[in-house]
Protein backbone atom coordinates (compact mmCIF):
# COMPACT_ATOMS: atom_id res chain seq x y z
CA UNK A 1 0.00 0.00 0.00
CA UNK A 2 2.88 2.04 0.92
CA UNK A 3 5.02 1.00 -1.24
CA UNK A 4 4.86 3.94 -4.04
CA UNK A 5 5.12 6.77 -1.07
CA UNK A 6 8.52 4.86 -0.34
CA UNK A 7 9.89 4.73 -3.52
CA UNK A 8 8.86 8.15 -4.26
CA UNK A 9 10.55 9.29 -1.12
CA UNK A 10 13.89 7.33 -2.35
CA UNK A 11 13.93 8.60 -5.51
CA UNK A 12 13.40 12.43 -4.08
CA UNK A 13 16.51 11.50 -1.09
CA UNK A 14 18.45 10.39 -4.08
CA UNK A 15 17.96 13.69 -6.11
CA UNK A 16 17.98 16.24 -3.88
CA UNK A 17 22.16 14.40 -2.55
CA UNK A 18 23.21 13.68 -5.94
CA UNK A 19 23.86 17.24 -7.03
CA UNK A 20 28.08 17.59 -6.33
CA UNK A 21 28.09 20.67 -3.40
CA UNK A 22 30.54 20.99 -0.66
CA UNK A 23 29.40 18.35 1.08
CA UNK A 24 29.82 15.99 -2.18
CA UNK A 25 33.26 17.86 -1.94
CA UNK A 26 34.07 16.97 1.68
CA UNK A 27 32.63 13.51 1.03
CA UNK A 28 35.36 12.47 -1.96
CA UNK A 29 38.35 14.43 -0.40
CA UNK A 30 37.43 12.07 2.86
CA UNK A 31 37.08 8.97 0.98
CA UNK A 32 40.29 9.35 -0.87
CA UNK A 33 42.47 10.92 1.74
CA UNK A 34 41.38 9.29 5.14
CA UNK A 35 39.48 5.69 3.72
CA UNK A 36 36.01 4.63 2.42
CA UNK A 37 34.49 4.94 5.73
CA UNK A 38 35.12 8.12 6.19
CA UNK A 39 33.26 9.28 3.23
CA UNK A 40 30.04 7.17 3.56
CA UNK A 41 30.05 8.51 7.37
CA UNK A 42 29.78 11.75 6.04
CA UNK A 43 27.75 10.79 3.82
CA UNK A 44 25.40 9.39 6.22
CA UNK A 45 24.74 12.43 8.22
CA UNK A 46 24.04 14.42 5.36
CA UNK A 47 21.36 11.80 4.53
CA UNK A 48 20.04 12.24 8.23
CA UNK A 49 19.61 15.79 8.34
CA UNK A 50 17.97 15.40 4.43
CA UNK A 51 15.61 12.79 6.51
CA UNK A 52 15.18 15.36 9.02
CA UNK A 53 14.23 18.32 6.67
CA UNK A 54 11.73 15.60 4.49
CA UNK A 55 10.10 14.60 8.16
CA UNK A 56 9.57 18.42 8.50
CA UNK A 57 8.22 18.76 5.03
CA UNK A 58 6.52 15.27 4.98
CA UNK A 59 4.74 15.78 8.29
CA UNK A 60 3.57 19.03 7.07
CA UNK A 61 5.06 21.13 10.60
CA UNK A 62 4.90 24.59 9.07
CA UNK A 63 5.99 26.24 12.50
CA UNK A 64 9.00 24.90 12.14
CA UNK A 65 9.73 25.41 8.25
CA UNK A 66 8.81 28.86 8.98
CA UNK A 67 11.25 29.35 11.81
CA UNK A 68 13.80 27.60 9.80
CA UNK A 69 13.18 29.92 6.78
CA UNK A 70 13.11 33.13 9.10
CA UNK A 71 16.34 32.35 10.62
CA UNK A 72 17.70 31.34 7.60
CA UNK A 73 20.33 34.52 7.27
CA UNK A 74 21.63 33.06 10.99
CA UNK A 75 21.82 29.62 9.87
CA UNK A 76 23.82 30.75 6.61
CA UNK A 77 26.45 33.03 8.29
CA UNK A 78 26.78 30.08 11.10
CA UNK A 79 26.97 27.40 7.77
CA UNK A 80 29.47 29.70 6.02
CA UNK A 81 32.06 30.25 9.01
CA UNK A 82 32.08 26.13 9.70
CA UNK A 83 32.82 25.91 5.85
CA UNK A 84 35.51 28.21 6.26
CA UNK A 85 36.88 26.73 9.16
CA UNK A 86 36.79 23.31 7.25
CA UNK A 87 37.96 24.55 3.66
CA UNK A 88 41.28 26.12 5.33
CA UNK A 89 41.58 23.20 7.94
CA UNK A 90 41.86 20.59 4.68
CA UNK A 91 43.84 23.29 2.56
CA UNK A 92 46.36 23.05 5.37
CA UNK A 93 46.39 19.72 6.18
CA UNK A 94 48.45 16.72 5.50
CA UNK A 95 47.06 13.53 3.94
CA UNK A 96 46.39 10.86 6.63
CA UNK A 97 48.35 7.48 6.52
CA UNK A 98 45.94 4.81 7.35
CA UNK A 99 41.93 4.83 6.41
CA UNK A 100 39.85 6.00 8.91
CA UNK A 101 38.43 2.43 10.04
CA UNK A 102 40.99 2.91 12.92
CA UNK A 103 39.42 6.76 13.94
CA UNK A 104 36.15 5.70 15.78
CA UNK A 105 36.05 9.67 17.31
CA UNK A 106 36.55 10.69 14.43
CA UNK A 107 34.48 8.70 12.16
CA UNK A 108 31.94 10.34 14.79
CA UNK A 109 33.40 13.85 13.94
CA UNK A 110 32.92 13.30 10.12
CA UNK A 111 29.18 12.45 10.48
CA UNK A 112 28.53 15.68 13.10
CA UNK A 113 30.20 17.59 11.02
CA UNK A 114 27.98 16.67 7.65
CA UNK A 115 25.03 16.41 9.57
CA UNK A 116 25.62 20.03 11.27
CA UNK A 117 26.30 21.52 7.65
CA UNK A 118 23.38 20.49 6.19
CA UNK A 119 21.22 21.65 8.86
CA UNK A 120 22.22 24.97 8.62
CA UNK A 121 21.55 24.89 4.90
CA UNK A 122 17.53 26.65 4.71
CA UNK A 123 17.32 26.01 1.09
CA UNK A 124 17.69 21.76 1.58
CA UNK A 125 13.99 22.99 3.94
CA UNK A 126 12.33 24.75 0.94
CA UNK A 127 13.60 22.18 -1.78
CA UNK A 128 12.23 19.48 -0.20
CA UNK A 129 8.50 21.51 0.62
CA UNK A 130 8.62 22.44 -3.13
CA UNK A 131 9.39 18.58 -4.09
CA UNK A 132 6.72 17.18 -1.68
CA UNK A 133 3.86 20.43 -2.75
CA UNK A 134 4.79 19.94 -6.30
CA UNK A 135 3.91 15.72 -5.68
CA UNK A 136 0.68 16.44 -3.89
CA UNK A 137 3.06 15.03 -0.65
CA UNK A 138 2.88 17.65 1.52
CA UNK A 139 1.98 16.30 4.72
CA UNK A 140 1.67 12.69 3.55
CA UNK A 141 -1.72 12.06 3.76
CA UNK A 142 -2.02 13.88 7.25
CA UNK A 143 -0.69 9.75 8.14
CA UNK A 144 2.28 9.72 10.30
CA UNK A 145 2.81 6.36 9.29
CA UNK A 146 3.04 7.27 5.44
CA UNK A 147 5.01 10.23 6.24
CA UNK A 148 7.28 8.22 8.33
CA UNK A 149 7.54 5.61 5.07
CA UNK A 150 7.91 8.98 3.02
CA UNK A 151 10.91 10.42 5.53
CA UNK A 152 12.66 6.26 5.44
CA UNK A 153 12.50 6.63 1.78
CA UNK A 154 14.44 9.55 1.72
CA UNK A 155 17.06 8.69 4.07
CA UNK A 156 17.87 5.55 2.44
CA UNK A 157 17.59 7.24 -1.25
CA UNK A 158 20.16 9.68 -0.29
CA UNK A 159 22.33 7.45 1.67
CA UNK A 160 22.03 5.30 -0.96
CA UNK A 161 23.92 8.05 -3.25
CA UNK A 162 26.80 8.68 -0.59
CA UNK A 163 27.19 4.90 -0.63
CA UNK A 164 27.77 5.07 -4.55
CA UNK A 165 29.85 8.05 -4.41
CA UNK A 166 31.86 7.14 -2.01
CA UNK A 167 32.47 3.62 -3.07
CA UNK A 168 33.29 4.74 -6.40
CA UNK A 169 36.00 7.20 -5.25
CA UNK A 170 37.44 4.61 -3.02
CA UNK A 171 38.35 2.80 -6.19
CA UNK A 172 40.67 5.66 -6.91
CA UNK A 173 42.45 6.05 -3.63
CA UNK A 174 43.96 2.80 -4.49
CA UNK A 175 45.89 4.50 -6.96
CA UNK A 176 46.68 7.84 -5.58
CA UNK A 177 50.14 8.44 -3.92
CA UNK A 178 51.05 10.73 -0.94
CA UNK A 179 51.61 13.36 -3.89
CA UNK A 180 48.16 13.45 -5.35
CA UNK A 181 46.61 13.31 -1.82
CA UNK A 182 48.39 16.35 -0.98
CA UNK A 183 46.95 17.90 -4.46
CA UNK A 184 43.41 16.30 -3.25
CA UNK A 185 43.48 18.41 0.04
CA UNK A 186 45.08 21.47 -1.52
CA UNK A 187 42.31 21.21 -4.36
CA UNK A 188 39.00 20.48 -2.10
CA UNK A 189 39.96 22.53 0.59
CA UNK A 190 39.75 25.53 -1.72
CA UNK A 191 36.94 24.47 -3.25
CA UNK A 192 35.33 24.14 0.27
CA UNK A 193 36.55 27.58 1.14
CA UNK A 194 34.87 29.23 -2.13
CA UNK A 195 31.53 27.44 -0.73
CA UNK A 196 31.88 29.13 2.70
CA UNK A 197 33.12 32.38 1.24
CA UNK A 198 30.52 32.74 -1.32
CA UNK A 199 27.39 31.89 1.11
CA UNK A 200 28.62 34.65 3.28
CA UNK A 201 29.57 37.19 0.55
CA UNK A 202 25.82 36.25 -1.11
CA UNK A 203 24.26 37.55 2.53
CA UNK A 204 25.90 41.01 1.61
Amino acid sequence: MHIPLFLRGLLIGFSIAAPVGPIGVLCIRRTLTEGRASGLVSGLGAATADAVYGCIAGSGLTLISAFLVNQQTCLRIIGGVFLLFLGLKTLLSSPAKQAAQTRGGGLLGDYASTFFLTLTNPVTILSFAAIFAGLGLAGAGGSYTAAGILVLGVFIGSALWWLMLSGGVSLLREKCNPRDLLWVNRVSGGIITGFGLFSLVSLL
